[in-house]
């Protein structure tokens, strides 16, 4: 029906629909007019904005010469000195004019950036100035890897020590390559290993055509003699120094105390455990140090070791006894594989000789 009724209108009413389309689309031209002349007067205010911005130089060229791109910009970029200052903008009406601009443009920076270099150059970098730390070192030796509580022990009680792993660092890993008590200490003092030190029997050293060597490592070389003489610290020994031969002792070190083989002994009436006798001394070099240099104390724990055929080795010291008053101590199950070993291995010398 509708296309019966458009196709039956009359010629009167097609011009009038005619004349409506007409006009919408004049509106629709003007309309489209206005909008593009809006948007070209907005660029042109954009693009005067950006070149005030800029600091564009326009100038009257020569025609058959093309200026490098470079050369359109006054501002480049200038030390911080330069740019605080006022700034004076040259009038460029020639080349030579703009090559003149740019040569002493170029001077004032580089006059610039060397003075800046040479304030620098002369000045004097600030020293930091490191306190020396002050070092106590706990030593001992002939003991197992799981020896302290910290390490898992079921039966040794070592509270103090379990204490120090526990806010300090451990070193799980740590060994040594030669498990002799001596060898050991002579590789603590030197910093080096048994095939360097050669200090392979206590009190001798190696042997060479039957003749003893003794100590072989330089003795100004030790920990002890390297921290007086080279760092400037107040340095001492408690305890079991462990090599039945001097390294220069009184001359490397303020404080010496040598204590060894032995767990109970009475000295002045009193009845002492060494390691109560190692501590006593250890806290006599620390009240006695002078407070002006930093310190060095290395504290040989001698209660570890074994003093054979000696029962008093295995009993701790009384202010320890009441941690193990309830405890029964396990005898290992190679108790008797000391008395399997080999003819050569006697009572006196348990593989140490």
């Amino acid at each position: 029906q509708q296309g019966s009724s458009s196709s039956s209108s009359s010629p009167q009413q097609q011009r009038r629909r005619a004349s409506t389309n007409n006009n919408n689309n004049m509106l629709l031209f003007s309309t489209n007019k206005k909008a593009v002349f809006l948007l070209g007067i907005v660029c042109a205010v954009l693009i005067s904005a950006l070149v005030k911005q800029n600091n564009f130089i326009f100038d009257v060229m020569d025609a058959n010469h093309q200026y490098d791109r470079n050369d359109l910009y006054r501002d480049a970029p200038q030390p911080l000195e330069e740019i605080r200052k006022p700034k004076k903008t040259p009038v460029v009406t020639t080349k030579q004019n703009m090559q003149d601009f740019l040569e002493q443009r170029q001077k004032r920076r580089k006059a610039l950036l060397e003075e800046s270099s040479s304030k620098t150059k002369n000045k004097k970098p600030k020293k930091r100035h490191y306190k020396p730390l002050n070092i106590i070192l706990f030593y001992a030796d002939d003991w197992r890897f799981d020896t302290l509580g910290a390490a898992g022990n079921a039966v040794v009680k070592t509270p103090v020590l379990d204490r120090m792993a526990a806010e300090g660092v451990r070193f799980t890993e740590n060994c040594v390559t030669t498990s002799i008590c001596w060898i050991s200490r002579a590789t603590l003092y030197t910093g080096m290993y048994l095939a360097r030190h050669k200090f392979e029997m206590l009190g001798a050293g190696r042997t060479v055509d039957g003749q003893p060597m003794g100590w072989e490592p330089l003795k100004n070389e030790t920990i002890y003699a390297l921290l007086k003489h080279h760092a400037g610290y107040h340095v001492g020994h408690a305890g079991k120094l462990g090599l039945w031969t001097d390294i220069d002792n009184h001359k490397n070190m303020d404080y010496f105390v040598d204590e060894d083989t032995w767990h109970y002994q009475e000295i002045n009436g009193k009845l002492w455990h060494i390691t109560e006798k190692n501590t006593h001394d250890a806290m006599n070099f620390l009240r006695a140090r002078p407070r002006t240099k930093p310190f060095f104390l290395n504290v040989g724990y001698f209660a570890t070791h074994a003093v054979d055929n000696n029962p008093l080795q295995y009993q701790p010291q009384n202010t320890s006894m009441s941690m193990y008053a309830n405890d029964t101590i396990p005898i290992p199950l190679t108790a008797d594989a000391y008395g399997k070993m080999p003819y050569f291995f006697g009572p006196f010398n348990e593989g140490r000789s």
